[in-house]
């Protein structure tokens, strides 16, 4: 075997081959400028971010069987050019969730007692000890928004330090909450009751700008914010303002936006700690990042165990080509499902059925595709077609499939998701179109046929006059174009004419999907739901 480390690394992940006396390792001062020449027999390529592997260097590649990537983002390498070559691409997510957790509770220890001001004060030749005096985290409540690996890693050190630890994450069991000693809230439930709170999930629409002004509102008087996640998921001019006012007691960030944070208002508060996005950069997480990706590259090559793939490896590529459109479509239907619907209580279990040929296909991928359209959306950092069911699973939500080989409908291969919690389910449906072109079908048990695509908009609303023509108004107003308007109403014997009188019952259940060529701002959404029959108006990007 043959491996190539393209950058630099540490000592230690190098000796992760050295018990493989058969296998030739070259460095990155080895390979110098021939990267290309050398890749001719390599069997292995180990990079960082500096390395760009694209299409014309994988040309070079005829023996390359894997690329690691010691770290979690591969925008340096060209995943399609990748897998149709049939080489496996690995990442390393989650090996620096120790460092971001040691540097928010840090954060939190220098809120509580003043610690940056204490020493600028100190070596201004000052001596104010009544004015530093500061306060514990023994006792204190941690409100954690986002229990992924990092989440879990200062829950962990939280409770060690004898706080008590609530959290928010729609996408986590109740079960694995309570035996981690955590207690799951709402947003609403959670913020007034919290001393700090401490971010830890993805940008995503839905959280973009999570912690506002309405939000903060909420919160009781003093409460202390870290955010070493996205800058952002918090809108900095609102957090600026209640900083001013005391109603928030102090800040610690170690990410902004944009970065480097430009005229941000909250650096000229004292207040306010701030680091240059540096939570994940230890020597230890720099070399763990280098030993895990090198660990994971040796399994491969040694016995073909697949660890943290981020491309589609277990396929050929034929049969690649034929899955793709499906693969697509199930990621975009779950995006779509948790976008669209809000579940009453934690997700427990993602139910996939297939049906028409797909019944008979290696389900594996379309699955993992669906589970990741659904996690992605909620923020579940990091997960791809291959490690989705495993994050799932860490999760405590069950996924389970079902197969159907007769359509029941005129659609011959169908994929239908549904998500179900202690207190709701919810169901979509979709198929491919033209064998290539994502398409809904069905939403909670109404036919409504609509591109998935792009900016959506998910409405309900009761079906009476008026409320198309009122949509249209609202978004013309807003200069937000339509590219597709589709409509569907439930068909419900409940709905038809009373008898005898000749007159309505309740109104029936209609529904819309509004392809949108922009996203469409809050201020809209909250203006569609001011129409009286409005039930639910959510955006939904894919």
């Amino acid at each position: 075997m043959k491996i190539i480390l393209a950058e630099k690394v540490s000592p230690a992940t190098v000796a992760v081959f050295k018990d493989e006396p058969d296998w030739k390792v070259l460095t990155a001062d080895q390979v110098g400028t021939r990267l290309a020449e050398e890749l001719n027999d390599a069997d292995a390529l180990i990079v960082r971010s500096a390395v760009k592997v694209n299409a014309d260097l994988l040309e070079h590649a005829q023996k390359l069987r894997v690329i690691g990537r010691a770290g979690i983002g591969v925008d340096n390498i060209e995943l399609p050019a990748a897998t149709r070559k049939g080489i496996a691409v690995m990442n390393t997510p989650g090996a620096n969730a120790v460092a971001v957790a040691e540097q928010t509770i840090g954060m939190m220890i220098c809120l509580a007692r003043h610690l940056p001001r204490a020493n600028e004060t100190t070596k201004a030749g000052k001596w104010e000890k009544k004015s530093l005096e500061g306060t514990e985290l023994r006792g204190k409540t941690l409100g954690v928004i986002g229990l992924g690996r990092i989440g879990m890693e200062v829950v962990s050190r939280a409770q060690a330090f004898g706080m008590k630890v609530v959290a928010h994450d729609p996408y986590i069991s109740t079960e694995l909450a309570r035996e981690r000693g955590v207690e799951l809230k709402t947003l609403d439930d959670l913020y007034p009751t919290i001393d700090y709170l401490s971010l830890h999930l993805a940008l995503t629409p839905q959280t973009r700008g999570m912690i506002n002004a309405e939000s903060l509102a909420k919160m009781k008087k003093g409460v202390r914010i870290v955010n070493c996640a996205r800058g952002e998921l918090i809108n900095e001019a609102a957090l600026a303002e209640a900083l001013k006012s005391g109603h928030i007691g102090g800040a610690a960030l170690d990410v902004f936006s944009p970065e480097p944070p430009k005229d941000s208002p909250l650096l000229a508060l004292d207040n306010v700690i701030a680091t240059p996005h540096i939570a994940g950069s230890t020597k230890e997480a720099q070399e763990a990042v280098g030993v895990q990706i090198a660990q994971q590259v040796k399994e491969y090559l040694a016995r073909g165990v697949i660890q943290n793939a981020v491309n589609v490896p277990s396929v050929t590529y034929e049969e690649y080509v034929d899955m793709h459109p499906f693969i697509v479509l199930a990621e975009r239907l779950g995006s779509f499902l948790a976008q669209a619907v809000e579940t009453e209580g934690n997700l427990n279990e993602i139910h996939l059925r297939y049906t028409g040929r797909l019944a008979g296909w290696k389900t594996q991928l379309i699955r993992n595709s669906g589970v990741m359209g659904v996690l992605n959306a909620s923020g579940a950092e990091g997960t791809n077609l291959i490690n989705a069911n495993s994050i799932a699973d860490s999760r405590g939500v069950k996924i389970r499939e079902y197969t159907k080989d007769k359509p029941a409908s005129g659609a011959g291969d169908v994929i239908t998701i549904t998500l179900k919690s202690q207190g709701s389910e919810h169901t979509v449906s979709g198929t491919v179109l033209h064998g290539r072109l994502p398409r809904l079908l069905n939403i909670e048990g109404i036919d409504v046929e609509a591109p998935l695509e792009n900016d959506l908009l998910y409405l309900r609303n009761r079906d009476v006059p008026g409320v198309v023509g009122r949509v249209g108004s609202i978004l013309g107003e807003h200069k937000i174009n339509i590219a597709n308007f589709s409509l569907g109403r439930a068909e419900n014997a409940a709905h038809a004419k009373a008898a005898g009188n000749g007159q309505a019952s309740e109104p029936a259940l209609a529904v819309a999907v509004v392809q949108v060529d922009s996203r469409v701002p809050d201020a809209v959404l909250a203006d569609l739901r001011k129409i009286p029959a409005m039930t639910v108006a959510r955006a939904v990007h894919l």
